[in-house]
């Protein structure tokens, strides 16, 4: 099933309830409507603005389903400065992960807590 076919129901867990998607009018970039999880593969953030945003792009390899993306975003939530993690699956591929933070993250933090869901980084 192609990422666009599979719903994992992702949200964003400090998204105030009444900020729905910030694609403007309702609809996705990828003509989907809705909040959260609308049925096309992905999730968005809170439209509202967040100054100093640190990302962290990480590519994980192994994960093939929701259950996969749940385990590697809960155990990358536990460390610490981590404020939202968002997955891109590319099931039985190289999945992105992108970690939010204040800050700088500790790479070998990450890198632990991703081996702890079960899953490991791809190679450089």
């Amino acid at each position: 099933m192609t990422e666009h076919g599979l719903d994992l129901g992702l949200t964003d867990k400090h998204a105030r309830a009444s900020a729905g998607c910030g694609c403007g009018g309702g609809m996705c970039a990828c003509g989907g409507h809705g909040e959260g999880g609308h049925g096309h593969g992905h999730s968005h953030q809170s439209a509202a603005p967040v100054a100093n945003v640190v990302t962290t792009d990480l590519a994980v390899t192994g994960m093939t389903c929701g259950h996969c993306v749940s385990s590697v975003t809960e155990e990358l939530s536990e460390v610490a400065g981590v404020e939202s993690v968002s997955v891109s699956l590319n099931a039985g591929g190289v999945s992105r992960v992108t970690v939010a933070s204040q800050s700088p993250l500790d790479a070998e933090a990450l890198r632990a807590a991703v081996t702890e869901a079960g899953y490991s980084l791809a190679d450089a």
